[in-house]
């Protein structure tokens, strides 16, 4: 690796937990307005202190995101397809990398679909944005997106596409949790970072998640909804901190949130309105 493409890989990741707390808010580009993310920089602006990395698109870096903000930026530059949509997998390259380049952005993230209708163009997107990225010292973070088909996550399947997204050269996968998620680590040679998915029942099933994942050895979470979809998204972040980057049980994160909980108020409805 470039030395420029390891100082932005190592922007993102603790050096002493090796861990990364990434904070996902790129759900627009194909969801629309989602729910308290309509108003998005009144909902990222408060997270920003407690991640370590951002996830979002251009579109809202460019307008939500104060440029003195220091934050590492991982950048959306896949998309094309909307829920309207039944395929989803038929998604380009949207954003290129000189584009990238020009945003100072640590690492860039595009959706694969193994075993979808378009994998093909997926799997070569992927190729050749590692190409590019190599070029001007930029990671790439690989998605392994399962659209609507959320039977797909399996360790049998998440392990293909972790390898597979791997072995064309992605940096870093980010992947979902699922049972048995060792054997998913351990046919993937660059780290892997889980995803939250869609809104749990409860903050508790949220941090156990968390804690399951990095015990079995993902190297973070990028979470977004389980977050900021909280009625208390600073206090749910600093209990996922507390987890991602010291160890902290789930009983010792539920005691993070209340403490912090109790420092806030409620999220205010019309804040994110």
């Amino acid at each position: 690796m470039s030395w420029g493409l390891e100082n932005r890989l190592a922007r993102m990741f603790s050096p002493t937990s090796t861990n990364s707390l990434m904070l996902a808010v790129d759900h627009g580009y194909f969801m629309g307005p989602t729910h308290h993310l309509e108003n998005a920089r009144a909902t990222i602006t408060p997270l920003l202190p407690h991640a370590d990395a951002l996830a979002l698109t251009r579109g809202i870096l460019r307008k939500c995101v104060d440029p003195s903000a220091t934050i590492p930026i991982v950048l959306r530059v896949s998309g094309g397809a909307t829920i309207l949509q039944e395929d989803l997998s038929h998604e380009a390259i949207t954003t290129s990398m000189i584009e990238a380049a020009r945003l100072n952005v640590s690492a860039v993230a595009l959706s694969v679909f193994v075993g979808a209708p378009h994998e093909h163009e997926s799997l070569t997107h992927l190729a050749g944005l590692v190409n590019e990225g190599e070029e001007y010292g930029i990671p790439v973070m690989a998605i392994t997106a399962v659209g609507k088909e959320l039977e797909k996550r399996d360790a049998r399947y998440l392990a293909l596409a972790c390898r597979v997204s791997a072995e064309l050269g992605a940096h870093i996968v980010k992947t979902y949790y699922c049972e048995d998620f060792s054997r998913v680590v351990e046919g993937c040679p660059v780290p892997l970072v889980v995803a939250g998915g869609p809104k749990l029942d409860s903050d508790r099933a949220a941090l156990e998640l968390a804690r399951n994942a990095i015990d079995q050895g993902a190297h973070g979470i990028d979470m977004g909804r389980n977050i900021w979809q909280s009625d208390h998204p600073v206090a749910m972040l600093k209990a996922l901190r507390a987890i991602v980057h010291e160890k902290a049980s789930v009983r010792e994160a539920l005691d993070v949130l209340a403490s912090e909980r109790a420092r806030t108020p409620v999220r205010d409805p019309a804040a994110t309105a």
